[in-house]
């Protein structure tokens, strides 16, 4: 129930973004224009954003007969979840992560890389897959697949609000200032959102996956080996769509600078300081 009321809240702050950057851009004309966007984004993210995700990822579903590991991997951790068992999927990349996605968990899927797959001994990957489908349980995907598709979105509007925006009768941009700052606010505001939503709900994944698989251990080595490997391997994917980034296991960016201030992940190190813990009983 708290993760609907945070999407709701999420969808209502885009909604009067929308309204303001349409505002800035067009008058009152373009920010009734924005309402409909994002009306209309709004309805569409939250029945399709999961699609577009896994578009974005060039992930491709797999069954029993194309992954058995791995797939009867994902059934045997949703059994011992209490979880229906979600869609799987592979993505052709050797960077190694992971997400899961989907409004709740009659309607989720699981994605993998392949290279987190080659990386890991399967005990790992089951932490892995475990922290995602905690993830599911905890209905936290649906606003962590919305908010990747928002901030899309609102990067494009920015985009071209800066290229296509209002002319002055000289033919020179009517206020080029207001252009630059939203082509620099809006995907700013996005990262904000996600980096809220995203650091608090990583521990509890943590938490909830080591639960599920029985295993803390395991998935501390799991996400030391990733922290170690991701470094040197960037994932095309999230680079060419960073609004992803938040949705992965590990964070998959290269680079620093405002990258790094609006890391959507909490340090790897204190993350498996606190599985150890468990595994410790302390």
């Amino acid at each position: 129930m708290f993760n609907l009321m945070k999407t709701a809240i999420l969808m209502a702050a885009i909604t009067a973004l929308f309204m303001f950057l349409g505002q800035m851009w067009g008058g009152r004309s373009g920010m009734m224009l924005a309402l409909l966007v994002a009306l209309g984004l709004n309805f569409f993210s939250y029945w399709f954003s999961d699609k577009i995700v896994l578009r974005m990822t060039n992930a491709h579903e797999v069954d029993e007969s194309s992954a058995p590991q791995f797939v009867r991997l994902v059934r045997d951790l949703a059994g011992r979840a209490g979880l229906p068992m979600p869609r799987v999927y592979l993505i052709d990349e050797q960077a190694p992560n992971a997400f899961a996605t989907g409004r709740n968990p009659a309607h989720a899927a699981v994605a993998a890389t392949t290279g987190i797959i080659q990386l890991l001994s399967e005990r790992e990957l089951r932490g892995v897959m475990a922290h995602e489908l905690a993830h599911v349980r905890h209905r936290d995907i649906l606003i962590s697949t919305i908010s990747a598709t928002m901030a899309g979105a609102i990067g494009m509007l920015a985009n071209f609000a800066m290229f296509f925006g209002g002319r002055s009768s000289d033919g020179r941009p009517a206020n080029p200032i207001a252009g630059i700052a939203m082509a620099i606010l809006a995907p700013l505001a996005a990262s904000l959102i996600q980096m809220a939503i995203s650091r608090a709900r990583e521990f509890e994944a943590d938490r909830g996956g080591a639960e599920i698989s029985g295993d803390p251990q395991a998935l501390a080595s799991a996400l030391q080996k990733i922290h170690h490997y991701a470094q040197g391997i960037p994932m095309a994917a999230a680079e060419r769509h960073p609004e992803t980034a938040q949705m992965m296991i590990m964070n998959p960016l290269s680079g620093g600078g405002l990258r790094g201030l609006f890391s959507t992940h909490p340090p790897t190190e204190e993350r498996v300081e606190r599985l150890l813990a468990m595994a410790a009983g302390r």
